[in-house]
């Protein structure tokens, strides 16, 4: 049997190298799964590799794709059958821009049924990340100030639903108004438009001159660059993307101040995690979106697996809400 699969053979902008083609599907090996793929969210994470931002480790030919949601078809030996026809986020195994994933079953994470496909296979990249950094790296609480750049994309209204939960208090930076109502409306405290505002100048204002506890930066280049003047005398940086493909000297931005920065990768998380923590982890955050109170993005279109040119250049043109790409049962 043969499957679609998305793939690309050199770096450069996503219409020009993603090519369509087929694979043939082999069955799951012993401790394995086979996992035919529903739906999943095109997220910058999935592009910025593509144009070769991380062309250090990224082998070519590469699959895009690091989350989605599917349903189980195949397993191997040593697998209970019981979790075949369960849908599942299939993690650590291969990307997911494709119509059949192959992977462990111990990290193929169990979806509960009363979250549709569309929230599930958001689940994994913002949510879990913004999670383990405001509870596992910052130990946020209240009385603490993080401020998020991109704060208008999906990672950062994560945050400023967290926020809420949590009751840290959220700087939102953004370049346009458009967010401004939703962000608020999600949690965050303040609103910085970063195209209006003199940053620093802005951040001393609204902290009393002592500077945030924190900094998330999703983008890189002179917008990551500005953060570091932005934190207390003992502030944290956490780097977590490169919008902007340009990776800041962080060395060089800190020297002379107590301001730590640190670089997260989830995929370097989840390899080195326990099974308790990843348990742990995945649940709390399922609980949350089953209570309602982590919202996922809204869907703002679906396009087939083989539509991927439209579909990405869909998800760039910057439409509110998030855009899939489906596979139908």
């Amino acid at each position: 049997m043969r499957a679609k699969v998305i793939r690309y053979y050199r770096f450069g902008e996503p219409n020009e190298v993603l090519l369509v083609e087929e694979k043939e599907i082999l069955p799951p090996g012993e401790g394995e799964v086979n996992v035919r793929m529903l739906a999943r969210p095109i997220n910058p994470s999935d592009l910025i590799p593509v144009r070769g931002a991380y062309s250090h480790r990224t082998l070519l030919p590469a699959v895009p794709g690091f989350e989605g949601v599917g349903v189980v078809e195949a397993v191997g030996s040593g697998v209970s059958h019981h979790m075949l026809g369960r849908r599942v986020l299939p993690l650590r195994g291969e990307n997911t821009w494709q119509e059949v994933v192959k992977t462990s079953a111990r990290h193929a994470v169990i979806v509960p049924d009363e979250i549709c496909d569309e929230t599930a296979s958001q689940i994994y990249i913002n949510p879990v990340t913004a999670w383990l950094i405001c509870n596992r790296m910052l130990h946020l609480t209240y009385g603490n100030t993080l401020i998020v750049n991109a704060g208008g994309s999906a990672i950062g209204r994560v945050f400023a639903q967290l926020s809420k939960i949590i009751g840290f208090r959220m700087i939102a930076l953004t370049r346009s108004d458009r967010h401004t109502a939703d962000l608020l409306r999600l949690g965050a405290d303040v609103i910085v438009n970063t195209t209006k505002e003199q940053l620093q100048e802005r951040i001393m204002t609204i902290t009393e001159g002592r500077g945030a506890d924190a900094a998330v930066d999703c983008i890189g280049g002179t917008d990551g660059e500005q953060l570091v003047s932005c934190l207390g005398q003992s502030g944290m940086l956490i780097s977590i993307g490169l919008l902007s493909g340009i990776t800041p000297l962080w060395h060089e931005l800190t020297r002379g101040t107590q301001v730590q920065v640190k670089l997260f990768w989830l995929k370097h998380w989840v390899e080195r995690c326990s099974q308790e923590e990843w348990t742990q982890v995945f649940n709390e955050v399922m609980t949350l979106i089953r209570a309602g109170q982590l919202v996922m993005a809204d869907t703002s279109e679906n396009y087939e697996l083989t539509n991927v040119h439209q579909a990405a250049a869909a998800a760039e043109a910057g439409l509110k809400g998030k855009i899939l790409l489906r596979s139908w049962r």
